[in-house]
């Protein structure tokens, strides 16, 4: 190796010398747990690629992987050949007969499973694993590595060790609450995924998977047993294990909204399962049984959050209801464990609606070996009190920190780098199993290509011994994602709709897509408003600024399939900021009116600058919202079935019919219909009357 140091660097001198050593390099995310840099360097072209031992069907799809973007990055074929290699090589070596997903009981560490060794001299490069999972993650770093495209692209000269910081590294996908993503997107999200080094997929389901018995249930909007295998295949080949993510005691409207099932829900026609019926605890044993047959996976998360209903209604006499939640978690545990299943389940610590938090007696109840799972998605100072007392109890955990998109335009991506890296630090500290990442689709209308830094993100936080620099996160993520002229219109676009997030969700007080679509004219609400121009002017103009430069990004990559999703985003903050700002002012023009009702001012203000039929700003306005229809439903079709498209179609076209309604009432009531003779009035006068209840 020359020079190169052979000593490695560790914590916390690691952290301290890898800013320095990566710098010089392409950024690795996940950053590798011990890295030395040479100053030589190895020349793709004329690479091939070879095993040094009988590979596996796994192996071979790595080096398909590594051949195939080796090629197009150095714009020349790289083969793979076999036997042994005669002059430049990649060497991929597996020692072992390790398992290609992650079992029961996985452990970390320098000899984990998932452990790799990645040498690159002047002469070869050799990947070294215990499993073909090992070898894929030493793929995915060494195509980190590259520098450089077409003829001169190269590697530099290295020795990298590395293994997982948590055993489990998962992404829960919501495929319930919104729309119901298309299996190619789903495979999107795996490949991603696995570029990044996670290792599970939550397929989170409260009735959206074929079941027999229950044809009845979401025949529109759900996933065939075939599209399921099909998703469980694809993962495997990347090593990553699909796990099921049920529903079975609260969540479950879709269930007992259908009569024949109603009478199981608490109350009938709910959203929890009524554990007094005896039918339950027979549909709950056939749900763990079929699911059991479909997913190989030898974990089953079964659910039970946010039981509202506990306590409040359905009590037996003399019996703690608690208690009954608690047994039925027990049958769900003991019918998973009877399908060899390891059972998880939603730890509510320290939320609203927790059974836990207000009865702590309970942990000691918990089903043996089942692993608690406690989430928590805002950014807190420390997130110590949310896995510490499962911990003290000596109950298994996996952390669940989320990609905060929900009711959102664009995914609060500031709040959910504190939030990850938090909970993630809080989960190492406490000896979690893993991460378990939540991505959330309550609106009904989220597009979730827009999500996908921060699938990366969370796959790397689970992988790094710290946490992962969020200073650098968009550049580091757009580098490995985008061509480098790509890439550096896109990381600055993803910091400027973040701020923007943040921006617009301080003016507001709360969530984007509900300020989206809030009428801006309510009195109370415009009042508040007024008083945030200068945030919203801000917001505005950095939302315009994204724009500019996704529409450059966009020529460079015209089929790239992440950007239409982040132009839209940029386009609906755009809106967002001109409605409000509009309506501020608009109440500006109605008090000098009041004061000084000039016929003159009266025709520029309501007349032209309002009220003109183009050019004027209710044309504006609905000029804007109907030219985001189609995108909006493009970006939704290109991710996502039909299902409830409809639906988050209908509210642009209310919108629109509010700005027609108010501009009619400008119309009828200030320009033609007052009476000059009164005062002039107040701007609540064009407040359409189906909003004045509001």
């Amino acid at each position: 190796m020359g020079r190169m140091i052979k000593r490695f660097l560790t914590l916390p001198a690691l952290l301290t010398s890898l800013a320095g050593a990566l710098a010089a390099h392409s950024p690795l995310l996940p950053r590798p747990q011990q890295v030395q840099y040479d100053n030589g360097t190895l020349a793709l072209r004329g690479l091939s690629i070879h095993f040094a031992m009988a590979p596996c069907a796994e192996d071979r799809f790595a080096a398909e992987e590594l051949a195939s973007r080796l090629s197009a990055i150095g714009h020349s074929q790289i083969p793979i050949r076999k036997g042994k290699a005669s002059g430049p090589a990649i060497v991929l070596n597996r020692t072992a007969a390790g398992g290609a997903l992650p079992g029961d009981n996985e452990i970390t560490g320098p000899d984990s499973r998932e452990a790799y060794s990645l040498q690159v001299t002047q002469k070869r490069a050799e990947i070294r694993a215990a499993s073909s999972a090992g070898l894929f993650y030493g793929v995915q770093t060494l195509l980190q590595m590259v520098e450089g495209s077409g003829p001169g692209a190269v590697l530099p000269t290295a020795m990298i060790r590395d293994w997982p910081a948590l055993a489990y590294r998962g992404f829960m996908m919501d495929l319930s609450h919104g729309q119901l993503l298309r299996v190619s997107e789903i495979e999107r999200q795996l490949d991603l995924l696995a570029r990044f080094k996670a290792n599970q997929y939550y397929f989170y389901s409260e009735a959206s998977i074929e079941f027999e018995g229950y044809e009845l249930v979401n025949p529109d909007a759900r996933y065939t047993r075939d599209e399921v295998r099909h998703i469980v295949g694809y993962a495997r080949q990347r090593h990553i294990d699909v796990v099921p993510c049920m529903e079975l005691y609260g969540h479950m409207h879709d269930l007992f909204r259908i009569e024949k099932f109603a009478d199981l829900g608490l109350p009938r026609y709910g959203d929890e399962f009524d554990p007094r019926n005896p039918r339950v605890l027979a549909v709950l044993s056939d749900w763990v049984a079929q699911t059991a047959k479909l997913f190989p996976s030898p974990w089953y998360h079964v659910g039970f959050d946010e039981p509202w209903s506990l306590g409040k209604i359905g009590m037996e006499p003399g019996k703690d209801p608690f208690k009954t939640f608690i047994e039925v978690l027990r049958h769900v545990a003991g019918e998973a464990q009877r399908h060899g299943k390891r059972l998880l389940f939603w730890a509510d610590i320290n939320q609203g609606a927790s059974t836990l938090s207000n009865h702590p007696e309970l942990i000691r109840e918990l089903p043996g070996g089942a692993i608690a799972v406690p989430w928590v998605y805002d950014a807190h100072a420390s997130y110590d009190p949310y896995v510490k007392p499962l911990a003290e109890a000596g109950v298994p955990t996996v952390v669940a920190p989320a990609v905060w998109n929900w009711n959102e335009i664009f995914p609060d991506y500031h709040r959910s780098f504190v939030n990850i890296n938090g909970l993630t630090a809080a989960g190492r500290k406490f000896k979690t199993l893993g991460i378990l990442t939540t991505g959330w689709t309550d609106c009904g209308q989220t597009i979730y290509r827009q999500s996908l830094p921060g699938l990366a993100l969370s796959a790397a936080a689970g992988w790094q011994a710290g946490p992962v620099d969020t200073n650098t996160f968009f550049a580091d993520y757009t580098a490995q994602m985008y061509p480098p002229a790509v890439a550096a219109e896109v990381a600055p676009a993803l910091e400027e709709l973040a701020t923007v997030q943040d921006l617009f969700w301080k003016v507001f007080s709360g969530a984007t897509q509900l300020a989206f679509w809030n009428d801006p004219l309510e009195p109370g609400r415009l009042a508040r408003i007024e008083k945030h121009q200068a945030e919203l002017h801000k917001a505005r103009l950095l939302a315009e600024h994204a724009q500019e430069r996704l529409a450059r990004a966009r020529r460079l990559a015209p089929t790239d399939p992440t950007l239409n999703s982040l132009v839209l985003a940029a386009r609906l903050f755009d809106y967002l900021g001109m409605k409000w700002l509009y309506a501020v002012e608009w109440a500006d023009y109605f008090r000098q009116l009041q004061a000084n009702p000039d016929p003159k001012l009266v025709d520029l203000y309501i007349g032209n600058q309002m009220n003109a039929l183009d050019h004027g700003m209710l044309a504006d306005l609905r000029d804007a919202i109907s030219g985001l229809k189609e995108p909006y439903r493009a970006a939704w079709l290109e991710e996502a079935t039909p299902y409830r498209l409809p639906n988050a179609l209908m509210r642009f076209d209310a919108e629109w019919f509010y700005w027609q309604a108010v501009q009619q009432a400008v119309t009828d009531k200030v320009l033609h219909g007052r009476n000059k003779s009164e005062p002039f009035p107040s701007i609540a006068v064009i407040r359409p009357a189906r909003q004045t209840k509001e």
